[in-house]
């Protein structure tokens, strides 16, 4: 006969809900306070109490405990409209799937001293305060949702079309211009500082925001590094993001801060303040059907928002 103990089987299991809720979260963009979250956890973990006691109870079956996920979702995110909220359902049900999985192979191979009963993870045979079992909550827990979270942003841009030409909307000093832009797949740069993605657009589009004897003078900066010759009023939108070019040498590219971009895909805007112009002095595309090059990264939260 087997005995059961009790010795971590809430907190494995409310740290479970609590890491699969915040994944949700960050994949859904969600804007819903963190405390929303603990709180969905909390009452996630309910299940546990409810399953081994009351083994034959309306929540240990499927209809009940899907019932009971409406119930998590609503506490952790509210409701606004039934689109969001079955979007964030489902979401929720994928992300369980593959960190659950994930979590179970790992404590397997830790420890053989689990089982499932009635949909709940339990130990048994060593009491609480099992070392193994406090070591997985530590740091196995932490492990594999960085390991989940980073595969599904992985996804989540792999999933982008990279031959797609989009329209862009650019704001520089509150001047928007118009323009076509291509998803560049290699594009991978970044301001070290900030962290912020470079997206590059060409000399057509640059000169449109500058008069001419601002241009030469910007050209002038690119070339020498002297930011004495930056035109007036203009200091604190420029700076350098080192790269590196052809055969490995070390440049660096002058990028300009805009008010922000805006992107549509499948008549789903979104807007981004986070990035920055990298300047290409010359034409990106000969036959001019794009002006634009894009970091693929800026496009995950529309991927994500259109799944």
């Amino acid at each position: 006969m087997l005995t059961i103990y009790l010795d971590a089987v809430w907190l494995l299991n409310f740290f479970l809900d609590w890491m699969i809720l915040l994944l949700t979260h960050s994949l859904s963009k969600s804007r819903s306070p963190r405390y929303r979250l603990a709180l969905g956890a909390v009452v996630a973990s309910l299940l546990v109490p409810l399953n081994l006691f009351y083994p034959s109870s309306l929540w240990a079956t499927p209809a009940g405990k899907g019932l009971f996920s409406l119930l998590i979702i609503f506490t952790s995110f509210g409701y606004r409209n039934i689109r969001l909220f079955a979007r964030r359902l489902f979401l929720f049900y994928f992300v369980t799937f593959s960190i659950g999985g994930g979590l179970f192979g790992l404590y397997y191979f830790l420890n053989e001293q689990i089982f499932v009963s009635s949909g709940v993870i339990v130990t048994y045979q060593t009491g609480f305060g099992d070392g193994i079992s406090w070591l997985f909550v530590l740091i196995g827990f932490p492990i594999v949702w960085i390991f989940s979270k980073r595969r599904m942003d992985q996804l989540v841009v792999q999933k982008i079309k990279y031959d797609e030409i989009l329209p862009v909307s650019i704001s520089v000093n509150n001047h928007v211009q118009q323009l076509m832009s291509f998803v560049d797949s290699g594009n991978q740069l970044v301001d070290p500082i900030t962290k912020q993605p470079v997206i590059i657009c060409d000399e057509a589009v640059m000169k449109g925001w500058f008069k001419e004897e601002e241009w030469e003078n910007i050209h002038q900066v690119q070339q020498t590094l002297n930011f004495e010759l930056v035109p007036e009023g203009w200091t604190d939108k420029f700076r350098i993001v080192p790269y590196q070019g052809v055969g490995g040498t070390s440049q660096f590219m002058l990028v300009l801060k805009p008010d922000w971009i805006r992107l549509t895909i499948k008549d789903n805007p979104i807007t981004v303040d986070r990035v920055l112009i990298g300047i290409q002095f010359g034409q990106l595309s000969p036959d001019e059907s794009y002006q634009c090059l894009l970091h693929p990264h800026l496009l995950k939260s529309i991927a994500v928002d259109s799944a």
